[in-house]
């Protein structure tokens, strides 16, 4: 049975009828913004119409090739008759003024050919009218143009149209045939470990049934492996066409990519992306995306597709090198051939956001909203707690809405409408300012919201001068702000809280550093209904990490489906390689602060680090308790041939490989000092003798603030425990995160000590992993005697 090959009209007509040059100038994401406004436009057009107008008429074209059946489909805006013909009625939302607008927009009118020459087959026409209909979304003004086709002239048109898109979807099918072929003779690389197996097997589970399944996979059971390996094999057996692979950082991309090359060595023909954020891509020193600054951007668009057609038919890996210097030759902008090619790889190793954040995910995928054959593997997903919230939530500040409605004034070009618009935002904060207190909850902000609506469209006019704005990147800057927080608007509901605050704003352009501001925050505290909506996008969703304690906890941050599966699988090393101890008589509790409590700390790192000669980490909750310890530590106990380091707040990429090249050195004793939940406490893989203690001073739990405590007080009144949720829980993910950086192989051996009597409460041990079976409490007087005999054995 032949494979159907479904695309959208839209799809294909970009794809194949762009060209000219890349230019970002115009209205920055216009087109989301475009077609949110377009509908509301549409919609108010189509009941104008007469009684004889059909709004909404989805319309497809099927063909049946020697490789696959193509079917193309979408929906026409409108069909109508006029005199003794019929026409398709195409409306697009546009800020340009209409009366620059000679002719339809080439890609617009062949969306509108598309459902012409559908329309003409169905019901057997010989001609064909189209009408494109443009409306002005500020001045709703109308404008529109109007042809009759005839139906040999539209059945040329579109069959060279398909027949150039064909190339593109011959080669994806030859190219997954030899993929599955590959596939089918893979083989798992390794000897099983134990869980292993049960991991690999849940997660091909998963995707053939289509569910959300958690896995709690504790270091060492090789998750990357154990998660590409059975997606790979759904590839081949047909219940998805894509694989996702999502990270929050770097380090964890790469070992995805290390994998990747490793299967490929093994016989995998896969074509994999890494993903790389645009600034990272960019090759010029300013990242100015338009053709009058970039070489690459002019013409982009008349290379681009024979740029990406080449690479795909010679290579099968594209990571960051790679991509500039393809587009060096072909005289391209980078992150844009990225995009392209992601459409017709296997894999996309990207971040977290390119699927989830609500301003940047890939719309090229996701934009239809419909459930694709995608997977998504969600790698450390105990990180898409905090992105998450992050991401979903928004702000405005007034001293933003000020200092732009300044830089606009300022500009040589009145733009007085854009103006007052600010004007009017700025005055609705400081009437929430004036008539509440420093902070203060919200019941709702409608008022603000409209008045940034208004602003939003006043910005158009604007948008079409920015070519020559003075202050652009200023006023742009403030525009994204704005963009995002009515996108977020869009998103309240009860999983929200918002709220207003007073508070200091650091301007580092000037003396007064510490100028009072006020703002008014969206603030997502569950978001776990706007996760699903992205997991719903997919057929399947992996997430798996060495630190989903409590399993339910993170459940009900991330989805809101019943009968999720989750499982947890046994840590595959001996458990008599980590001695796990807790320290009773010490506690990061901020009212036992103070120098004695340092001391009592610095000698209980003193006396773990003296019983074996070698590389140590100590993690803090904070910067200021690590510079206290750190201080008193050097003081009382450097001496001999102990090495001290210390992670400095702000640290660059280089300080960083230099930090843990020094780990990487066995000529220790080395005592590092490191933040809990920083670029140290997570991520990073120190084998064997290159780190044989983790030291967790305290129990992680975050610093209270305002936000935390609306946190708790929201799940309070949901009935759980908001404690549990604005504080244990993610301390305690950092606490697990700091710990496991000692075993991270079958042979590695390792002191684990938790530095917090609270570690023997129960609410603490029963969030203790499955291997932290033996705990060894202990006190200052006697901490060395368990560490000596630990190393003796």
């Amino acid at each position: 049975m032949k494979n159907v090959v479904r695309v959208s009209v839209r799809n294909i007509v970009e794809f194949i009828l762009r060209s000219g040059d890349l230019d970002n100038r115009r209205n920055p994401d216009a087109d989301k913004e475009a077609m949110q406004k377009g509908s509301r436009l549409h919609r108010k057009l189509q009941k104008q119409m007469g009684a004889d107008y059909q709004s909404e008429v989805p319309l497809s074209w099927e063909v049946d090739t020697p490789r696959y059946v193509l079917r193309i489909e979408g929906r026409a805006d409108g069909i109508f008759p006029k005199k003794d013909d019929w026409y398709i009625d195409e409306i697009k939302g546009i800020y340009r003024n209409l009366a620059e607008l000679g002719e339809p927009v080439a890609v617009h009118e062949a969306q509108a050919m598309c459902y012409a020459y559908f329309y003409l087959v169905r019901e057997d026409l010989e001609c064909m009218g189209v009408r494109m209909t443009y409306g002005n979304l500020t001045t709703e003004e109308i404008k529109s143009f109007e042809h009759i086709y005839q139906k040999d002239e539209l059945e040329s048109w579109f069959m060279d149209l398909v027949g150039r898109y064909e190339k593109w979807l011959d080669f994806q099918h030859d190219w997954r045939a030899a993929r599955n072929a590959s596939i089918h003779a893979l083989c798992f690389p390794f000897e099983y470990r134990e869980g292993q197996k049960k991991m690999v097997a849940g997660v091909y589970r998963a995707i053939e049934q289509g569910k959300e399944l958690f896995v709690q996979a504790p270091t060492g059971v090789g998750k990357t492996i154990s998660s590409i390996y059975p997606a790979v094999r759904g590839l081949e057996n047909g219940f998805i066409d894509k694989i996702f692979y999502l990270t929050a950082k770097t380090i964890t991309r790469a070992v995805a990519a290390n994998t990747m090359v490793l299967l490929n060595e093994n016989g995998l023909r896969c074509k994999t992306l890494i993903l790389t954020a645009k600034e990272k891509m960019c090759p010029n020193d300013d990242m100015e995306c338009n053709p009058d600054v970039c070489p690459y951007a002019k013409g982009h668009y008349d290379r681009v597709n024979d740029a990406v057609f080449e690479m795909l038919s010679k290579e099968n890996y594209f990571d960051r090198d790679n991509m500039l210097l393809h587009a060096q030759k072909w005289n391209i902008c980078p992150f844009e051939m990225s995009l392209d090619l992601s459409i017709w790889v296997d894999m996309i190793i990207c971040d977290y956001n390119y699927v989830f954040d609500p301003n940047v995910y890939l719309r090229r995928f996701f934009s239809e909203g419909r459930k694709e054959k995608y997977v998504f593997l969600i790698d450390e997903a105990h990180n898409l707690v905090e992105r998450g919230r992050e991401m979903y939530s928004a702000e405005i500040q007034l001293g933003w809405v000020a200092d732009t409605r300044k830089k606009v004034k300022g500009m040589p070009v009145e733009h007085k409408e854009l103006y007052r618009a600010l004007g009017r935002v700025e005055q609705q904060l400081k009437q929430y300012q004036e008539s509440g207190a420093d902070f203060e909850q919200l019941e709702h902000v409608d008022s603000l919201i409209l008045a940034c609506m208004n602003l939003q469209g006043s910005f158009d006019s604007w948008m079409e001068d920015v070519k020559q704005a003075v202050y652009k990147d200023e006023i742009l800057d403030f525009y994204f702000q704005l963009r995002r927080f009515l996108n977020v608007a869009e998103l309240l509901d009860e999983h929200y809280v918002m709220y207003q605050e007073n508070f200091g704003r650091k301007d580092l352009n000037k003396k007064d550093s510490n100028k009072r501001d006020f703002k008014i925050k969206l603030f997502c505290v569950n978001p776990a209904a706007n996760i699903q909506n992205c997991l719903d996008r997919a057929s399947s969703s992996v997430f798996f990490s060495a630190t989903l304690v409590p399993i339910n906890y993170y459940q009900s941050l991330f989805t809101t489906q019943s009968g999720v599966y989750s499982f947890s699988v046994p840590s595959p090393f001996p458990k008599n390689h980590k001695l796990l101890l807790v320290g009773q008589d010490v506690s990061s509790l901020y009212q036992r602060r103070g120098l004695a409590e340092y001391q009592k700390i610095a000698e209980y790192i003193q006396k773990i680090v003296w019983q074996k000669k070698g590389n140590y980490m100590v993690f803090f909750p904070s910067y200021q308790m690590l510079e206290s310890v750190y201080e008193v530590f050097c003081e009382r106990f450097q001496f001999g041939s102990i090495e001290v380091l210390k992670q400095e707040s702000n640290m660059q990429e280089a300080e960083k490989e230099q930090f843990l090249e020094a780990f990487s050195k066995q000529d220790g004793p080395k005592v590092g000092f490191c933040i809990m939940g920083g670029i140290f406490g997570e991520g990073i893989d120190l084998i064997g003798e290159q780190l044989i203690g983790s030291i967790v001073v305290g129990t992680g739990i975050p610093q209270v603030s305002k936000e935390r405590e609306l946190l708790k007080k929201y799940y309070d009144e949901l009935g759980t425990d908001g404690f549990n949720y604005a504080y244990r829980y993610p301390g305690m993910n950092k606490v697990l995160q700091a710990a496991g950086r000692v075993i991270r192989t079958n042979s590695d051996r390792g002191v684990i000590a938790l530095l917090d009597g609270r570690f023997m409460q129960e609410e603490y041990v029963t969030l203790f992993p499955n291997d932290w079976e033996e705990v060894y409490p202990c006190y200052l007087e006697n901490v060395d005697i368990p560490v000596r005999e630990f190393w003796l054995e």
